[in-house]
């Protein structure tokens, strides 16, 4: 049976190490370095309370993670402990992007780096467009959808309006649609 969590014993410094061993090992996702030092290591939430806190991590909107490290973080010292807390997970991480930043700074002018950049950037417009292949499948499907899409397409696309003010106005119209369809 796992240990009770310890939630008098932890500090400000304990919150802001704890959390920055979470920034650090959390390459890729932080899920199970969160787990492994606030379930495991440090104690501070039970098994169970670490699966109410990701529930209510995930419904919340914006990062589920970082939700629950705000949440993890409140229950002890509040704003403060929020604060350090955040702090302690994004320094590891701020310190590799401003080091890969001041490389590729200093090494930009590099004919393999600008081929690499390049190369990447056509690797995101590829996985870009794929993604809006899949999500382009269910509308399709829907008559309705494929006429939104087209409308959205001719406005920012062709005319060049404003993509905010053509989004607004495409959403008002077509809630006002769906309701007039469902009154039907």
């Amino acid at each position: 049976m796992p240990a009770e969590p310890q939630h008098h014993n932890v500090s400000l410094w304990d919150l802001f190490t704890g959390f920055f061993l979470v920034g650090l090992f959390g390459f890729g996702g932080i899920a199970a370095s969160l787990y492994h030092i606030s379930v495991e290591k440090r104690k501070w939430l039970s098994s169970d309370e670490y699966a109410q806190t990701l529930a209510i991590g995930q419904i919340l909107p914006g990062a589920s993670l970082i939700n629950m490290s705000t949440i993890i973080a409140d229950r002890f010292h509040g704003l403060l402990g929020v604060v350090l807390a955040l702090l302690g997970l994004f320094t590891f991480p701020l310190i590799i992007l401003t080091a890969l930043i001041t490389a590729y700074d200093h090494f930009s002018h590099l004919p393999d780096v600008q081929s690499a950049t390049t190369a990447a950037a056509a690797a995101a417009v590829g996985l870009t467009f794929g993604i809006g292949l899949k999500l382009a499948k269910g509308i399709v499907r829907s008559k309705t959808g494929l006429a939104f899409a087209v409308l959205s397409f001719l406005s920012i696309g062709l005319f060049r309006l404003p993509m905010l003010q053509s989004i607004v106005g495409l959403v008002t119209v077509s809630v006002i649609f769906s309701v007039w369809q469902s009154k039907k």
